[in-house]
């Protein structure tokens, strides 16, 4: 499939995006869960926000750390320990406050090294497990309960809070991948992951989420510019909205088109803004690689006014 929509019709794609985007406006913003969604004031990237019903509470901005992510590397394993894990570290003191890792990206060791000396639940960790072929070095694919038993050892905590099924694709995912389902729900009453769900790799599945019981959180790819998608955003928002809806916890991701849109003030401005007043994420990750894109992300999101109804 071809991810990036072509250069002549961003236009148009934008117009579509807009359009599929204005009737949430007014009533589902991303949103704040907190006093400070006072109308008239802008967005707080760090504000704790609520995870649909999940009853945990993330930043608004979260940190991505599968940016080329594959084969348990990303572009931020190759950084280097060190300077990865200060990365992190200045990432949590800025005020972020989830941080989303998983096998594939080979992120698991990172984190909590670089955040040793503070209280675990002062940050949410979302992993996600590889079902598929290739990926992964390994051929086998064990039990779910063996892969979360070794992310616990990688992470070094204690519970995982957000525990997804990484990359789904077909309209039919729930029983091609049923037995890491029930053994997630096993493990969710146990209390060794606190909620679980999926990421979405495609508008078959994505289109089966509203309705799934099973899933309480999603990841999402969306911006407004169709780049790195499952589709078009004029097909994508009405799904993510029945999701939104449904009461799922909406990761957004691929807001900057995976480094698409990084020098492109424009794309990534308008970018930023929809994924905030769209109405149907709860929040997004981005695939940080410096401190200084941290800071201009949120300076970015402190521009963004809050719709008046909200």
């Amino acid at each position: 499939m071809k991810n990036d929509t072509p250069a002549n019709s961003n236009d148009v794609t934008r117009r579509g995006f807009m359009a599929a985007t204005a009737g949430g406006v007014g009533g589902l913003m991303l949103s704040s869960g907190t006093a400070r969604g006072a109308e008239g004031e802008f967005f707080d990237p760090y504000e704790l926000v609520p995870l649909g019903k999940t009853g945990l509470k993330i930043s608004r901005v979260g940190f991505g750390t599968g940016y080329k992510g594959w084969m348990r590397q990303s572009n931020q394993t190759r950084m280097g320990k060190e300077e990865f894990q200060k990365l992190l570290r200045y990432a949590f003191d800025q005020g972020i406050r989830f941080f989303d890792l998983a096998d594939l990206y080979g992120t698991h060791p990172y984190l909590i090294p670089a955040l040793k000396d503070l209280p675990r639940k002062d940050y949410v960790i979302a992993s996600k497990v590889w079902t598929r072929k290739n990926g992964i070095p390994e051929k086998e694919r064990p039990a779910v309960e063996v892969c979360v038993e070794r992310f616990l050892k990688e992470l070094g905590t204690d519970y995982i809070d957000v525990q997804q099924i990484h990359c789904v694709t077909s309209g039919k995912w729930a029983t091609e991948v049923e037995r890491y389902m029930e053994g997630l729900e096993k493990l969710k009453k146990k209390g060794t992951i606190r909620s679980h769900g999926v990421s979405c790799h495609a508008i078959p599945a994505l289109e089966t989420l509203a309705t799934t019981d099973w899933v309480d959180t999603v990841h999402t790819r969306i911006n407004p510019y169709g780049v790195k998608m499952d589709k078009p955003p004029e097909k994508v928002v009405p799904a993510l909205k029945k999701i939104h809806t449904a009461g799922k916890g909406v990761i957004g991701m691929k807001i900057i088109g995976e480094g698409a849109f990084r020098d492109d003030e424009e794309k990534k401005n308008n970018s930023i803004t929809q994924a905030l007043t769209g109405g149907y994420l709860s929040g997004m990750i981005v695939g940080f690689m410096s401190n200084k894109e941290i800071d201009d992300f949120a300076a970015r999101v402190r521009k963004v006014k809050r719709p008046k109804s909200e």
